[in-house]
């Protein structure tokens, strides 16, 4: 991905709260999203679970970049992220924190240049800085007609 690349998905859906997410400009397999019960069947993960996922995998590959870019050859890595979603002051459940453990392959004395890398991996990371910084998020509803009914930004590029 670079600085031009636009990221573009598409969603629609498939249940009472059940989504296919289909990668726009890519040739991936659409995945199914959906919300746990009570409110959907549980056929996918759910928007948290994927936020988590995009962390833990971004943080993984910033890590293996890193340790690369050192002229290193690092095993397989073994991620593991969990959050537990409170209730803010309005009542709505949000994520106010994630713990992640990056397992190595190997004991620390075979990478080259380890604290260097360690100091920096994370800033190469875009998702997880990304949420760290916080992202802007403007939201357009549009009516069938693809009227602007709603929201405060502008639509995304049709499809």
């Amino acid at each position: 991905m670079s600085e031009t690349d636009t990221v573009r998905l598409l969603l629609e859906q498939q249940g009472p709260y059940a989504f296919k997410v289909t990668f726009a400009g890519t040739t991936l397999e659409p995945l199914l999203t959906d919300e746990p019960p009570p409110l959907g069947a549980g056929a996918g993960p759910n928007p948290s679970e994927l936020l988590l996922a995009g962390i833990a995998n971004c943080l993984s590959a910033s890590l293996l970049f890193a340790l690369r870019k050192f002229k290193n050859q690092p095993g397989p890595l073994r991620t593991e992220i969990s959050a537990t979603p409170e209730r803010n002051a309005e009542g709505r459940l949000r994520i106010p924190k994630a713990r992640v453990t990056l397992q190595l392959a190997d004991g620390q004395e075979a990478y080259q240049h380890l604290d260097r890398i360690l100091a920096q991996f994370e800033n190469f990371c875009v998702v997880t800085q990304s949420v760290r910084d916080g992202i802007d998020v403007e939201v357009t509803v549009l009516d069938a007609a693809g009227r602007v009914v709603g929201g405060d930004g502008s639509p995304a590029t049709p499809s």
